[in-house]
């Protein structure tokens, strides 16, 4: 979104001075100039007024507040941010100040996120149970036009931050989210997996490993090489985070107890691409996904500081995790001393 002015009113009296209103301009999809205000809890309502005249909403923040006491409507002030469209009547505003009309919520979902972590974010912002955007994200008419075979949407739920209006259904929140996929889904993207022989759902569920894995920007593309090769072999991919979505819990480490589990989504008993994506990836993994690096990598092992040691044998990589392990052992005494 392209911001025209930003204009910051700091209130200069003791009792107001921790208040601060943000007036921000842009334009909304249909190309309308809009105002974005954002007035914090403690606010006055004569401070407002000062900062929406300043924004150019109200020619005459006097006028306005007579108009308003005239109404009884200037004792009351909900905090919060709100769009306006340019050329918003008084009225308009006012009913936006003293009844919450007009209130927005931004939410950003970051990268790597599952449904599950989503559902409890969107129900926080827009005040809807979590289990109202589980369903949403169970739409069976979007999944049949994005031809996703799995029970839900996971993976589809495009990272990003969204501003919601006040009363957004789950429904719609998670269409904006499922529209921002699309949106970001390149016309190119679509040759290349031709190229590769995969479907968008094998790329999307690649990629959201690949989110998981990396730590590092530059090391997204190699990880993808490393899973890209394991398939063309017929090898396991053995990815930890498939293991982790399987159990259905974050653990720290993934033990040998935990290879065990009984899911499709447990690479280290079930070959190939599990049903799905195991979170939301980016677009950087995305794209990795689709542009693999040109090498010959079947292994890697991260450090404790999240960056990898690649490998093309199984007896190198044991060596790698090995000289990881008696770093991590120093690393620990240290610390101890």
């Amino acid at each position: 979104m392209h911001f025209r002015f930003l204009v910051r009113h700091r209130l200069r009296s003791a009792a107001c001075a921790a208040a601060l209103i943000i007036v921000a301009g842009s334009c909304d999809a249909a190309g309308n100039e809009t105002v974005r205000v954002t007035i914090p809890s403690g606010s006055t309502f004569t401070t407002a007024v000062d900062s929406l005249s300043g924004a150019g909403l109200i020619s005459s923040p006097r006028i306005f507040r007579a108009y308003a006491s005239a109404r009884r409507r200037d004792r009351s002030l909900k905090a919060g941010t709100y769009i306006f469209n340019r050329g918003a009547s008084w009225n308009e505003v006012l009913d936006a100040l003293t009844r919450g009309k007009g209130l927005v919520h931004t939410v950003t979902i970051p990268e790597g996120f599952a449904l599950s972590n989503i559902a409890p974010l969107l129900g926080r912002a827009l005040s809807i149970p979590p289990e109202s955007v589980v369903a949403a994200a169970s739409d069976s008419a979007v999944r049949h036009r994005l031809d996703i075979p799995t029970p839900t949407l996971e993976g589809y739920l495009f990272p990003d931050t969204y501003t919601f209006t006040e009363g957004t259904s789950a429904r719609d929140a998670v269409r904006a989210l499922v529209g921002q996929f699309e949106k970001v889904w390149k016309p190119e993207w679509d040759a290349q997996l031709q190229a590769l022989a995969m479907s968008r759902h094998d790329v999307m569920t690649l990629a959201s490993i690949i989110e998981k894995e990396a730590r590092l920007a530059e090391e997204r593309p190699v990880i993808s090489a490393v899973y890209h090769n394991r398939l063309k072999l017929g090898m396991l991919l053995q990815a930890d985070p498939t293991v982790q979505y399987a159990l259905g819990r974050h653990v720290d480490r993934v033990l040998y107890k935990d290879l065990e589990v009984d899911s499709r989504y447990n690479t280290y008993k079930h070959p190939g691409l599990p049903p799905g994506p195991i979170a939301s990836p980016g677009e950087a993994s995305i794209e990795a996904a689709l542009y693999p690096a040109n090498v010959p990598y079947l292994y890697f092992v991260a450090h404790p500081d999240g960056h990898h040691e690649f490998r093309q044998t199984y007896a190198e990589h044991n060596e790698a995790r090995q000289q990881i392990r008696r770093e991590r052992r120093i690393g620990d005494r240290a610390r101890i001393q």
